[in-house]
């Protein structure tokens, strides 16, 4: 063999080891790969509400949590009322009732859930001011986690302080303030109308449970499947949430002015004493209750964005509202005749109303005074035959193009209003 052949096999032999060897690294880098991957953190830890418990912890609260996996929390003060707050980035609460995690003399309810993108919320509503004493979260073996959180009574002074300091941490974070927009200008006809849709509630505030039912799920899934026939008939839509997630309520209206909407429409589900309320009900705003059963909706609509830890504002200065007072003085009117074409069309459709189906409220989420604004509840979670229908595609199809039909034929006659007073 001459020294050039010689050669060239040598460099042969060289490659096919060097190719070999690559092989064998892709591989095992591919393995090592498929190892951190099955060892990397899912988005959201899972509760083992089993293994979880609040109780009673001397005259304090003690909470324990069992986890899928570790994640970072802090704990919040807030007042009027007493709350305790622990914020987790994130636990996954659904299919769990804040019930199921046991009692304590201290704490007079219990709310959990989704809160914002990323973060959920655990809120006890207290009688007395406790304080953290204890803090522990220690990992499994296995991967898991279980947080410990034990709160002992505290003075006044002290949980003043605390609030005080939670209140700053939160101010830190808020995003700063946008340019307020363009005044919303009356729509006449020459654009696509443009719909807010509210599914209430969610995250954090379930609304009303029936069985495994949850008036916050319900209500997505009918205003999504709503939000495609309204756009299917040529209307720009809005939600305000899309999964579920807590959306204070101010923040809903805030949505809404974003979008320049020409309604706002926030859609329930709720729960009354069987017998009281049964089939679609229109809410108007109004300061005085048409009913004493609306009142009570309204009085517990407020206090879940209470006890999911946040306080409306609903203060406006003198002037600030005689403005809208008189802005409403045009919106109202408006509203009043969506809320006809509503029940007409659902009448016209032989869906069910209820006995008076208009009816007057102080919904916060009604309070926009630029948009005409109303509040449909499709039924009630606490009468079984309302449950049927709201679980029958037939009836939800049925509804919601009753709903697109009031909308239309609203957007015509309201454009034509807007015309001759223009004119």
């Amino acid at each position: 063999m001459s020294a050039a052949r010689g050669a060239r096999a040598c460099v042969a032999i060289v490659n096919r080891a060097l190719t070999r060897i690559t092989v064998l690294l892709a591989c095992l880098f591919a393995i090592g790969a498929t190892c951190v991957a099955a060892q990397t953190l899912s988005p959201l830890a899972e509760l083992d509400l089993d293994r979880s418990v609040l109780t009673d912890e001397g005259q304090g609260v003690r909470i324990e949590l069992s986890l899928s996996q570790p994640v970072p929390y802090r704990v919040l003060y807030l007042d009027n009322p007493l709350r305790l707050v622990v914020e987790f980035q994130e636990v996954n609460f659904d299919g769990h009732a804040a019930a199921g995690l046991g009692r304590s003399d201290r704490v007079a309810d219990l709310h959990w859930g989704r809160f914002r993108p990323g973060w959920s919320r655990l809120v006890a509503l207290v009688d007395i001011p406790l304080a953290l004493d204890k803090s522990q979260e220690v990992s499994g073996p296995d991967g898991t986690a279980r947080i410990l959180l034990i709160f002992r009574p505290t003075n006044s002074a002290d949980y003043e302080r605390r609030v005080a300091d939670s209140a700053a941490t939160v101010r830190d974070e808020t995003p700063a303030a946008q340019p307020a927009p363009h005044p919303l200008t009356r729509q006449r006809g020459d654009r696509p109308l443009r719909v807010t849709l509210d599914p209430g509630h969610g995250g954090i505030d379930p609304g009303a449970e029936a069985g495994k039912e949850r008036e916050a799920h319900l209500v997505l899934g009918f205003a999504l499947e709503l939000a495609e026939r309204l756009r299917r008939a040529g209307m720009d839509v809005e939600l305000t949430r899309t999964e579920d997630q807590f959306v204070p309520l101010e923040k809903r209206i805030s949505i809404a002015r974003a979008a320049r909407a020409d309604v706002f429409l926030s859609l329930h589900a709720d729960a009354l004493e069987e017998g009281t309320a049964t089939g679609a009900t229109i809410y108007k705003l109004d300061e005085k209750a048409s009913e004493e059963a609306a009142e009570r909706l309204a009085e517990r609509h407020d206090r879940a964005d209470i006890l999911a830890g946040l306080d409306l504002s609903g203060q406006d200065d003198a002037v600030a509202g005689v403005l809208m007072d008189l802005a409403r003085q045009e919106t109202r009117p408006r509203a009043d005749r969506l809320a006809d074409a509503l029940v007409s069309a659902l009448k016209t459709a032989g869906l069910k109303t209820h006995r008076h189906p208009i009816q007057t409220a102080d919904f916060s989420v009604l309070k926009s005074a630029d948009i005409p604004s109303l509040l449909l509840e499709l039924g009630f979670l606490s009468s079984a035959k309302d449950r049927a229908r709201m679980a029958d595609p037939a009836w939800r199809t049925a509804m919601q193009e009753a709903i697109v039909t009031a909308l239309a034929d609203w957007a015509v006659a309201d454009a034509a209003e807007a015309t001759l007073i223009r004119q």
